[in-house]
């Protein structure tokens, strides 16, 4: 709203040609996102500790049985804060916002689904079920992606330039296979106290610069990337980024409230859109590359218990193998975090180094 607003007062003054400049939205976003956050926080754990509370994951160390009726629909948070700083600052006329709010929308229900069924069943909904809404809607998106951008369907690989195979038709399920396999990834990460949401945070961060140079055909052209109209994205990106900041300052060891599946799995679907709208995915697997060892370590330990009747790790996902062997949630936390952001830079090098 306000980017058009502004639009219609530069008529009458210069200072609101302003907020036409990304860097001037996107830093506005991130801190009106922060903002909210902060001062809609307490309400909204107030509100779920009434209506909430979960119980800890199975198959968790025994340390976190403490974490018991913790409030829970974090996310549910994240996504109105979200949503509501998009309609403020993002230009409404981009196809690119309403893909975002449907993605949110999309995952977060599947999501909200299956922590509703945990809080009043104690059980989710069947792993079939889930994988099969999941399909469903990352075709929704893909297909709405795909009719109403018409992207390019070349596969930047990193560190080449001159080699960048077109997917053709295969562009629809591979786009379906990003958004589940990153939503799925980002779930099994959130395990710890702090530890999904601040890899997340680095990874937004990462794809909103990305958004903003595939956005510009200057740096676009200068760094041998496809241009793909989308630095409206680095907005989103940065409005995520402080819908993040906003929810770990509640989230940190010791967690005042949890995000669930409703944020994991619509978080996790927003990044991976983030990546394919830019025509950077591979990128996500260095940049993320923590959500790909949690996913790994999980697959490993399912292949050595099934096939080799024996344990790869102490526990899966990998953090909870840390766990075991003695280092406190908030030291696996800051490690894992720092090593987020040593991959978030590798990947952005490799967008020089081709």
């Amino acid at each position: 709203m306000i980017y058009h607003v502004c639009a219609k007062l530069a008529s009458f003054h210069a200072f609101f040609n302003a907020f036409h400049y990304i860097s001037v939205r996107s830093i506005a976003a991130l801190l009106t996102a922060l903002f909210l956050s902060l001062l809609l926080g307490g309400f909204f754990i107030n509100i779920s500790k009434r209506l909430f509370r979960s119980k800890v994951r199975p198959y968790t160390p025994e340390s976190h049985k403490a974490k018991d009726d913790m409030p829970t629909l974090g996310g549910l948070f994240i996504i109105g804060i979200v949503i509501g700083t998009m309609f403020l600052w993002c230009n409404l006329l981009q196809s690119e916002v309403w893909l975002f709010i449907l993605v949110l929308l999309g995952f977060g229900g599947i999501g909200l689904a299956d922590d509703l069924c945990k809080i009043w069943y104690h059980k989710g909904i069947h792993a079939r079920l889930k994988f099969r809404l999941q399909c469903l809607i990352s075709f929704v998106i893909a297909l709405a992606w795909l009719y109403l951008k018409n992207p390019n369907s070349v596969l930047c690989i990193p560190f080449l330039k001159a080699f960048q195979p077109e997917l053709g038709l295969l562009l629809l399920p591979w786009a379906m296979f990003i958004m589940i396999g990153t939503s799925n990834a980002v779930n099994l990460t959130d395990g710890l106290d702090g530890l999904a949401i601040g890899s997340l945070l680095t990874n937004f961060g990462v794809f909103s610069l990305i958004a903003y140079l595939a956005g510009h055909h200057g740096f676009a052209d200068y760094l041998h990337i496809p241009f793909t109209g989308t630095a409206e994205i680095a907005v989103i990106g940065a409005i995520f980024m402080g819908a993040s900041l906003g929810f770990l300052w509640f989230n940190a060891h010791p967690a005042q409230i949890f995000m669930g599946d409703v944020g994991s799995l619509s978080l996790g679907g927003a990044l991976a859109c983030m990546a394919l709208f830019c025509r950077q995915e591979l990128l996500l697997a260095i940049a993320g590359g923590l959500f790909v060892l949690e996913t790994l370590s999980v697959i490993g330990q399912y292949i050595a218990i099934k096939y080799f009747k024996r344990r790869l790790f102490k526990m899966a996902p990998i953090h909870h193998h840390f766990e075991l062997l003695g280092w406190q949630e908030p030291k696996i936390t800051v490690r894992f975090n720092i090593i987020s952001v040593v991959l978030a830079l590798i990947a952005l090098i490799t967008l020089k180094l081709r």
